[in-house]
């Protein structure tokens, strides 16, 4: 007979931690970066970044998505706080499911759809630092 998956005892403690974790969880009104990516599966991440002489000062997310989606986006926060811009460009999906060490299989699309809507906000705060005049996005 096979084992019952226990949530909370099975999955590891990076896991739990970023599941549940509220730091990044914000929408500011003028981000430098801004990026949104839907999956096949209808959860949406969308990730917003401030920026400071290259380097990522705040990031934040929003997301409508399940729990898996909520660690991978936690992450991701966790992993280019205060990274230049270009190294933020080097996270991978497979990194984000290593960090998490207990990430499902059938959720590894979430590492996928995060780290979209991290490029996405990396795209943008780049064109933002090179033509700040194009910074035009005001969320509410």
């Amino acid at each position: 007979m096979e084992k019952e998956f226990d949530f909370f005892s099975d999955h590891s403690e990076a896991f739990l931690e970023m599941a549940f974790c509220p730091d990044y969880l914000e929408r500011p009104t003028r981000p430098d970066g801004y990026g949104k990516n839907t999956g096949d599966c209808g959860d949406t991440v969308e990730v917003f970044l401030s920026v400071d002489q290259g380097r990522i000062q705040e990031i934040s997310f929003q997301i409508d998505g399940c729990i898996n989606t909520r660690a991978c986006a936690n992450t991701i926060g966790r992993m280019v706080h205060g990274r230049k811009l270009e190294d933020a460009w080097t996270i991978t999906p497979r990194d984000i499911i290593n960090y998490l060490q207990t990430l499902p299989e059938s959720s590894h699309h979430c590492a996928e759809l995060s780290c979209g809507a991290l490029y996405r906000a990396l795209a943008h705060a780049r064109t933002n630092i090179r033509d700040p005049w194009k910074k035009n996005y005001i969320f509410k």
